[in-house]
């Protein structure tokens, strides 16, 4: 089969990490990139094309458009690459807010035989689709609560730019950056999440933008979620522990590039009421392979090629884990008259 000519807008880390998952798959062929860092266009000793502007970007004869920008233009190339005939795959969050991913489904919407992806490729570590596997299965009953802690020690960390703690850029922070993996697993294990109330702080880094999201949220069967996104966290840590009705999941650490988060683990506890005593069995399975940011490329050509429906990392998905986001933002009485007096005339669309 012939393979997909690739152009990839955003070519800082995680462009680059991309690449090398579309150089593994046997579908696509990368033949430019662009980059803010590019002073003009030129060629790179491997033969790609590289620009400094994504408009000339899309220029080229390109079928996929993936995109790696900052969240103030993610949404505009998307929508841009959409227009001109290119299948989309754009990392999370797909814009500043709420309103970006409806100017993009609606864009989407005419273009039918386009496939649009979002990257959330947390869906994709093994733990996380081993504890799906346990939930869907309904062996240890139905979810009864989750308990969700994603955080960081800064809002900068390692060779990052600053463009996460300017709001015109970013939209948001800690929770929108880093936290929206976690919003989208617990939607993903629980359902949507209906009544939200939340405390948004920026008290500590004194950035335009959230460096804590405490929020307390309960879907309309009655599971309760607690999540907390921090750049307050000085030991990095993942950690969602799922409880059900015949025991609990626990996703400990999570594989990452910066390797601080700890070792990736899956804890099992079977409870029996009648003689453990608060004290159960626990079985510990430990991961010491990412597949993720490959095994969702490789899906996303699958969708291609096989014409299908895209089904996880959906505009949809995206769309419920946005409106989420808002929602926690939007459920805290200080941030909502702030957010009010800054856009009077635009209320944020959840």
């Amino acid at each position: 089969m012939k393979k997909l000519k690739v152009g990839i807008a955003g070519y800082g880390i995680v462009g680059k990490r991309r690449h090398g998952c579309l150089d593994e798959s046997s579908g696509f062929d990368v033949v430019g990139v662009c980059d803010r860092s590019f002073s003009a266009s030129g060629t790179l000793p491997n033969g790609i094309n590289y620009f400094s502007d994504y408009r000339d970007l899309l220029l080229e004869d390109l079928d996929v458009l993936v995109v790696c920008l900052t969240n103030d233009v993610a949404a505009e190339v998307t929508i841009n690459a959409l227009k001109l005939g290119m299948h989309v795959f754009c990392e999370k969050p797909p814009g500043r807010d709420v309103e970006d991913i409806l100017k993009v489904i609606s864009y989407e919407e005419k273009s039918p035989d386009l496939k649009l992806m979002y990257g959330f490729n947390h869906r994709y570590h093994n733990s996380v689709k081993d504890a799906l596997k346990l939930v869907s299965s309904g062996k240890m009953g139905r979810v009864i609560n989750m308990r969700g802690i994603y955080g960081k020690s800064k809002m900068i960390t390692f060779n990052q730019s600053d463009w996460r703690t300017k709001r015109e850029i970013a939209g948001g922070g800690v929770l929108l950056d880093q936290g929206i993996h976690m919003v989208d697993l617990m939607r993903m294990f629980a359902g949507e999440f209906t009544e939200v109330q939340s405390f948004i702080s920026n008290q500590h880094w004194g950035y335009d933008v959230e460096d804590n999201a405490y929020a307390l949220m309960r879907t309309d069967n009655g599971i309760v979620g607690v999540l907390n996104s921090s750049a307050t966290q000085w030991r990095h840590r993942f950690n969602l522990d799922i409880n059900l009705e015949r025991g609990s999941i626990i996703l400990g650490g999570i594989l990452s590039g910066t390797k601080s988060y700890g070792a990736e683990t899956l804890t099992v506890v079977t409870v029996d009421h009648n003689t453990d005593n608060g004290d159960p069995r626990e079985q510990v399975t430990s991961y010491n392979h990412d597949p993720s940011w490959q095994e969702e490329i490789d899906l996303f050509l699958k969708y291609i090629n096989k014409n299908e429906k895209v089904q996880s990392g959906s505009s949809l998905d995206a769309l419920n884990t946005m409106k989420l986001v808002y929602n926690i933002y939007y459920a805290d009485p200080e941030w909502r008259a702030l957010h009010d007096i800054k856009n009077p005339n635009t209320p944020p669309q959840i």
